[in-house]
């Protein structure tokens, strides 16, 4: 669909703001002018990138905080409605003139089809209406400390080409504690290293903060809809094409867990593949052997999930429980290779660099680090996690 453009689709109506003459337009189409004279077609510093479905009982909490940002550059909210069956979008307009008065600018549009067409399409939407130079990701049921768009606006003009997090406060309190840790602490070398792990981006998607030129020249977001992480496809399509991963360590975004969120309706079967994938395509493919630790579920899972060619490559599995080691080998049953495969169990002193770790992080009360402390090896180098 290309911009300058309204359109009326079949199933509902959808409404497309015209950049070049920056229009402000309400959900079901109506047009209203700018107030202010002579800034049609001027770029803002930062629009803040908002999808809207059924978000009605988040939002105000969510638009007032907008209204306390301490940023003195020019700012924009572009909503996009993805099917709200709710009052999401009168929330929206409610809080239009306040944010008006605050010299934040709003654009409007959405469709009222009878299905979301999904996270990425309504993100997509949001972006092609917005002409901020830089783009601020927030989610209609999180909430922004003041100072966010400051601070990370700061930290993109140093790194252009780059995505961008903050550190989070998690509600409730107590939920996803291990997750929230880890958003938290990790290391900004291991933003780079530990992009194999379940957890997922290690900037998570509720803190993304980028300039436009970098969205434009990784995305747009994948739109297949529900169950489609787009935010981990971008995630690594950002650093296939050498875009680096930065945080702002402070609090800048209270980050809300609920069954409702959509990153719920992502299989983690899904999940797997993808990430085992990136791993093959990033790390194996660059490696003529290597050793994966831990020759319980999760490693004989990722060494079955390997292609045959990085399956040969695997010389042992290594691990400390005494059990698995002294059975001596892991025999690939379901191999169709005659003999069938038996790769080696060894205990990890035993074993040589360098190692994929499917053991999971902050799991075994240190023991872990101490032990990968103790063989002198470097993340990034000798070994990557992959749990």
């Amino acid at each position: 669909m290309s911009s300058g453009t309204s359109e009326r689709g079949e199933e509902g109506e959808e409404v497309d703001v015209i950049p070049s003459k920056r229009l402000r337009m309400g959900h079901c189409g109506a047009e209203t002018p700018r107030a202010a004279e002579g800034t049609e077609g001027a770029a803002v510093d930062v629009s803040i990138v908002m999808p809207v479905h059924n978000a009605s009982c988040w939002l105000d909490e969510c638009l007032q905080a907008i209204t306390h940002q301490d940023f003195s550059g020019s700012m924009e909210l572009s909503v996009y409605d993805d099917a709200s069956t709710d009052d999401s979008m009168k929330v929206v307009e409610g809080w239009r003139e306040r944010l008006e008065a605050r010299a934040i600018s709003v654009v409007i549009s959405g469709h009222n089809s009878a299905q979301p067409r999904g996270v990425g399409y309504a993100k997509n939407k949001a972006i092609s209406q917005s002409c901020g130079q830089y783009l601020c990701f927030q989610d209609a049921d999180d909430v922004m400390l003041p100072e966010r768009i400051r601070l990370q606006y700061e930290t993109a003009v140093l790194h252009p080409n780059s995505l961008i997090g903050c550190r989070v406060r998690r509600i409730p309190e107590g939920s996803t504690e291990r997750y929230t840790r880890w958003i938290n602490t990790t290391t900004q070398d291991q933003l780079i290293t530990q992009v194999y792990t379940s957890h997922g981006p290690t900037v998570v998607m509720p803190t993304w903060f980028c300039s436009r030129n970098w969205f434009h020249g990784v995305g747009p977001f994948d739109e297949g809809g529900k169950g489609v992480p787009e935010d981990l496809l971008f995630f690594y399509q950002s650093l296939r094409q050498g875009g680096g991963v930065a945080r702002v360590d402070h609090c800048l975004v209270v980050y809300r867990y609920h069954e409702k969120a959509a990153t719920h309706s992502v299989l983690e079967e899904t999940i797997w593949n993808l990430r085992v994938g990136f791993l093959q395509e990033r790390v194996l493919s660059q490696w003529e052997s290597f050793t994966i630790w831990n020759a319980g579920k999760q490693g004989r899972k990722l060494y079955r999930s390997l292609t045959p060619a990085n399956q040969k490559k695997v010389k042992a599995f290594c691990d400390v429980d005494e059990n698995k080691i002294q059975k001596g080998f892991y025999t690939y049953e379901e191999s169709k290779e005659r003999p069938k495969p038996k790769i080696p169990v060894v205990h990890y002193k035993d074993a040589s660099a360098p190692f994929i770790i499917c053991v999971k992080l902050d799991m075994t009360g240190g023991v872990l680090e101490e032990n990968l402390v103790s063989l002198q090896l470097k993340e990034g180098t000798d070994y990557y996690h992959f749990s």
